[in-house]
């Protein structure tokens, strides 16, 4: 399973979809997905905005977990 750590990292930054959607220009539905951790695919180029957005790695973002 693949965990999307977005929210803690927009709680981090004290940003909202709002805030993330305007800086980057992706659409509010693929930022609120992401979120919600409830996306079934994401475009490369979603994850490389997010990653300049807040300076981090693809690994930051997202996280491959054994489920138990």
């Amino acid at each position: 399973m693949i965990r999307c750590h977005l929210s803690r990292i927009m709680g981090e930054h004290k940003m909202k979809i709002s805030d993330v959607a305007r800086q980057t220009g992706l659409n509010r539905s693929t930022i609120t997905a992401l979120y919600q951790e409830n996306a079934a695919r994401v475009e490369i180029e979603a994850i490389d905005k997010l990653c300049q957005l807040f300076n981090c790695k693809v690994g930051d973002l997202f996280e491959h977990v054994t489920p138990e």
